[in-house]
C-alpha cells in the first residue's frame, strides 16, 4: 500500500483562511441566535461567491443526461456527483504526486498516475484505461 502526503491542498487551505471552517460558521449562527436579525452580510454570506462545487454543474447534468437510463437529474443529484469526481480526482492526484516526489519531481505525469493505478487497489477498476 502506497503511503499519502500529510500537507493539505493549497486551495481547500485559503478557502478556509478566508472563509472559516464549517464549525465557526454554525458557531457563529448558534450565538447570532438570541439577537435581532442581522441586515448587514453574516459569516455564510461572506463566502457566498465561493462554489460548494469546484467542477460546472451545468455540464455534468449534460454528461449525466448523455445516459439514456437517465431523464431527469435533480440538483442534488447533480452536486452529489460533482463532490464525489472532485474527492477521487483529489485523492488519485495525491497518491500520484507521492510518485512524482519519489522521482524527484514537482509535476505529475502519466506514469505517477499509472504507478498509483496499478500499486492502490481502490484504482483498480482503472486499469488499462489510460492506454
Amino acid at each position: 500500500m502506497a503511503t499519502t502526503l500529510a500537507s493539505p491542498v493549497p486551495s481547500a487551505e485559503h478557502e478556509a483562511e478566508r472563509c472559516g471552517t464549517e464549525e465557526e460558521i454554525r458557531g457563529a449562527e448558534a450565538e447570532g441566535e438570541g439577537s435581532p436579525p442581522q441586515t448587514g452580510p453574516g459569516p455564510v454570506s461572506a463566502c457566498s461567491n465561493n462554489r460548494l462545487s469546484k467542477l460546472p454543474l451545468a455540464r455534468i447534468k449534460a454528461l449525466m443526461k448523455t445516459d439514456p437510463d437517465v431523464s431527469l437529474a435533480s440538483q442534488e443529484s447533480v452536486f452529489i456527483i460533482a463532490k464525489a469526481t472532485e474527492l477521487f480526482v483529489e485523492m488519485i492526484a495525491k497518491d500520484a504526486m507521492v510518485y512524482a516526489q519519489q522521482g524527484k519531481r514537482k509535476t505529475l505525469q502519466r506514469k505517477d498516475l499509472d504507478n498509483a493505478i496499478e500499486a492502490i487497489d481502490e484504482f483498480a477498476f482503472l486499469e488499462g484505461t489510460l492506454d
